[in-house]
């Protein structure tokens, strides 16, 4: 009896002599590079926010790099799949985006991994406004304009979007929805040839980000005619939005941080703790501001899974009803 009991205050010991060592182990996160997988190719507005990220990373995260790695090809769930079947220690994060990371398994039934119980949510990172922008010739100077102008062509007005399921696409889609009228979807592999095929006439119009279309605005290569977010975008002086047609209008394309499901805690609430830092630097948060029209989000892990799970809602009738999908 003696024995045993001497057993058991040994191994109580060597648990309380752990506990200490294995709390500094996880508030040394990290200790190595971390690798942030994008969805998408490089140059894009995600890219462009990954690299932002990425390049402050190293002043609040213990001196570690954080490694970009594009990983674009099938709306973005080719990246998801790499992230959702990756260990769960925190140094394989991916940058999140409604396709890969929230509607997923609604374009795509067949995906190999659910977006919704797939990741560790952990940072809402920013929204960014889209902007309707149309070709130079069209009859249209005006949403109301452009929605009178759908109607007569019932139907074949062309609209050009960077992939299926694509916020650009689900947006024109729900306007669409909102203004009883039918459109047609054209689509490309890339933000820049949207932006071409309406420059050069190919497709009438395109839904893409303020930062996407900004440079063409400026050089009268396309003309703007709403945001798609409740208020006007300040990059945008007298370009009302959606919402001021179609009361309660509101849509954006969204980014944050999320690991694999499976992530310990503690783990989240660092990596939460580093990249809220990040995005909240005023000099960050300027760039991110003036160079992406962005609003910044920031917030818990816990305020982005819900957010998560309310975009799947808002999307899942527009997808469904519209048959859309990307297989």
């Amino acid at each position: 009896m003696d024995l045993v009991l001497r057993r058991r205050a040994f191994g109580a010991l060597a648990l309380a002599a752990a506990a200490p060592a294995a709390a500094r182990a996880q508030g040394a996160w990290p200790d190595r590079p971390v690798r942030l997988i994008v969805p998408f190719g490089a140059g894009g507005a995600v890219d462009t926010l990954s690299r932002t990220v990425a390049n402050a990373f190293p002043q609040h995260a213990n001196g570690q790099p954080m490694v970009v790695e594009n990983r674009s090809g099938a709306g973005g769930t080719i990246a998801g799949g790499v992230v959702a079947t990756s260990r769960p220690d925190g140094y394989t994060l991916m940058m999140a985006d409604l396709g890969a990371n929230a509607i997923g398994k609604l374009l795509q039934p067949g995906l190999g991994y659910d977006p919704l119980t797939a990741f560790a949510p952990i940072i809402h990172l920013v929204n960014l406004p889209l902007v309707i922008v149309a070709r130079p010739g069209l009859e249209a100077a005006t949403l109301p304009q452009l929605i009178e102008l759908a109607k007569r062509r019932n139907g074949e007005m062309t609209y050009a979007s960077p992939g299926v399921g694509h916020a650009s696409h689900l947006s024109a889609e729900l306007l669409a929805r909102r203004a009883g009228i039918r459109w047609t979807a054209v689509h490309y592999r890339s933000g820049a040839d949207v932006m071409r095929s309406v420059i050069q006439g190919e497709t009438d119009f395109t839904m893409p980000s303020v930062s996407t279309s900004l440079p063409f605005i400026r050089d009268n290569r396309v003309k703007a005619l709403a945001v798609s977010t409740a208020n006007p975008v300040a990059s945008l002086p007298g370009v009302p939005p959606v919402a001021a047609t179609y009361a309660g209008f509101a849509s954006a394309t969204w980014h944050g941080v999320v690991g694999p499901a499976g992530m310990p805690a503690e783990l989240v609430v660092a990596a939460n703790r580093a990249l809220r830092a990040i995005i909240t630097t005023p000099s960050v948060k300027e760039q991110t501001e003036r160079v992406q029209a962005a609003e910044v989000v920031a917030g818990t892990p816990e305020e982005f899974a819900s957010f998560i799970r309310a975009e799947a809602e808002k999307w899942e009738p527009v997808i469904r009803e519209g048959n859309i999908r990307a297989e």
